[in-house]
């Protein structure tokens, strides 16, 4: 068996600037000192590699702080604006994208409408969308997060199937670092809005593991566990929106019938609605005749169900009820305790959210059920954005991302 070779002096020398960075990162404003002493680096090496980063702009000297009995310690801090990633969010209706910050603060947003393009068409937007964001750039861009609906291979960028799309194999990553000549990280929406809700979403009380599941018109879960986003043997963790809950249900999109996607998502409650509607000729009837292609916008739902529409109502129930019975196989599979809503269909509420809860308990085991919590998320609608933008920081920079 052939022994690993000895870290190279440009390794190590990689190792000890991403060590302190990260330090300052999470526990700034911090002395030298301190930073060594966290580190186990010596009091030089920390000191050579601070200069290194005062000159790249990354961290600054913002005042010093108590006496110990000596001079008082000049302490270092990161800089957020020192770079910004251009974070994406590949929507159905809608491609969005932000300047981020290091500290995952917004700096300007460009949205485009898809308007039913697919294939090379939404290839060619996505590069419109990045154009338009480093045009807007006011820092050196540090790469480019992506967050895309499908099947993705994180490990080369890969779109490996995304079916609202029409993108099969598509080498994103590798498109995008080309024609940019900036690091490109993709991930799948739902495990980017997992990976965002981690980072930025915990105020201050993380814990180790997390589900965040996205509801809009389709449906996923993203998986944060023991800090690290879990992806599965063929990155499909958490694809819940396929797991068929329906005996003889409504065809899907990817071809099977009575996935979850066709009772719980915006699109299965439109679906649901119109059908009650014109059963019992609600006020919900004269509005779907005329609703573009007579299908009712997640707008249009969320105002009918607060107006008390019976036909509104009973549809984002029975979805939010379907959606608590996967949300129970989780709870009973993963034991995980806190666990967040996020997308278009949270816009139902906090009595949507209940039924969602109150079914996931009914259907698993009280002992684990009843230490898990069921929220909203906090960072809507830009969810997806920082969870690409965290992933691209955290690769690139090798920050943990804590704070």
């Amino acid at each position: 068996m052939r022994l690993p070779a000895k870290a190279t002096h440009a390794q190590t020398r990689q190792h000890n600037h991403r060590l302190v960075l990260r330090t300052v990162y999470d526990f700034g404003p911090i002395s030298r000192a301190e930073v060594a002493r966290s580190t186990g680096l010596t009091r030089t090496t920390v000191s050579d590699v601070v200069g290194d980063l005062l000159g790249d702009g990354m961290v600054e000297e913002i005042g010093r702080g108590p006496s110990t009995g000596g001079k008082s310690p000049i302490l270092l801090s990161i800089v957020g604006d020192a770079r910004q990633v251009i974070g994406l969010d590949l929507g159905e209706s809608t491609f969005s994208g932000a300047l981020v910050n290091l500290r995952g603060e917004i700096r300007r947003v460009v949205e485009l409408p898809v308007d039913g393009r697919n294939g090379d068409d939404a290839l060619a937007l996505v590069f419109r969308l990045v154009d338009e964001l480093l045009a807007e750039a006011t820092a050196a861009p540090l790469g480019i997060g992506v967050g895309t609906p499908g099947l993705v291979d994180t490990r080369t960028g890969t779109i490996r199937w995304a079916v609202n799309l029409d993108w099969q194999d598509l080498p994103l990553g590798g498109l995008l670092h080309e024609r940019y000549v900036l690091p490109a990280n993709v991930a799948n929406d739902s495990q980017a809005a997992a990976l965002a809700e981690y980072t930025f979403g915990a105020e201050g009380r993380r814990l180790p593991n997390l589900i965040t599941i996205k509801v809009g018109r389709g449906i996923g879960a993203g998986l944060v566990l023991n800090g690290s986003l879990f992806q599965g043997d063929g990155f499909g963790a958490g694809e819940i929106g396929h797991v068929a809950v329906v005996d003889d249900g409504l065809e899907c999109r990817c071809g099977r019938f009575g996935c979850l996607e066709t009772v719980a998502s915006s699109r299965g409650i439109a679906t649901r609605a119109a059908e009650l509607a014109a059963e019992l000729h609600t006020p919900l009837e004269r509005l779907i005749a005329t609703a573009p292609d007579g299908e009712l916008s997640i707008d249009d739902l969320v105002r009918a169900f607060l107006d008390g529409d019976p036909a509104a109502r009973t549809a984002a129930l029975e979805a939010a009820r379907f959606l608590g019975q996967a949300v129970a196989g989780l709870i009973g599979a993963l034991n995980i305790g806190r666990i967040v809503l996020d997308g278009p269909v949270t816009a139902f509420g906090d009595e949507w959210l209940a039924t969602v809860a109150d079914e996931a308990r009914r259907r698993s085991l009280t002992l684990l059920s009843g230490d898990t919590e069921i929220e909203f998320g906090r960072l809507s609608p830009n969810v997806v954005v920082l969870g690409a933008s965290a992933l691209l920081i955290t690769r690139e920079l090798g920050l943990s991302l804590s704070r």
